[in-house]
């Protein structure tokens, strides 16, 4: 089921989906970047490529992945074991299982990814250390536009609507409605 994807740095999730929003396998129907953290910024999820545990335990401070809708919705996340695409709610159900920890659970802000590929930029400082060298390697190619939108993009706070990234945050009951009500349409 897994496709290759041009542009995949590990630890680079913002980056990827970015490169994703302008593939043709997604950019051809409907497609949306969701955006994954929660206030405490300590979110987990199942089932990721830089987990050593065989369930793919990661807590990450955030996440980006992106849904698509060809026949159904489907998640690509290039972090992921699953593979992809995989079907969104099949994804939401084995990366962020019931049981988990109330601390730990997601909140998601969905934006579209022709929004996303607009507004995103990011001069990569979040992932420098305090003595200046890189958190993770980056990727081979050039930073993202000339700005750094990351934190705003992250903010529980944001509520500027008027460039469509900004959109509210939603639990996961809400995010699986979203996409069991846009499936059946």
């Amino acid at each position: 089921m897994s496709a290759r994807a041009e542009h995949d740095a590990p630890y680079w999730c913002e980056e990827n989906v970015w490169h994703l929003c302008g593939d043709p396998r997604v950019s051809a129907g409907p497609a949306e970047v969701a955006i994954v953290t929660n206030p405490d910024r300590r979110v987990a999820l199942f089932h990721q490529r830089a987990s050593p545990r065989s369930d793919g335990l990661v807590v990450w401070d955030y996440h980006v992945l992106l849904f698509a809708k060809k026949e159904g919705w489907s998640a690509w996340d290039l972090d992921t074991t699953l593979g992809w695409p995989v079907p969104a709610l099949e994804y939401l159900e084995r990366t962020f299982p019931p049981e988990l920890d109330p601390t730990l659970a997601p909140r998601f802000r969905v934006i579209a990814a022709a929004d996303y590929r607009v507004v995103f930029g990011s001069d990569r400082r979040h992932m420098r250390s305090p003595d200046g060298g890189w958190l993770q390697p980056p990727p081979p190619w050039p930073a993202i536009g000339a700005t750094h939108e990351l934190p705003r993009l992250l903010s529980m706070d944001d509520l500027d609507t008027s460039d469509g990234t900004s959109a509210p945050w939603l639990g996961m009951q809400e995010l699986v409605e979203r996409y069991r009500i846009t499936r059946t349409n």
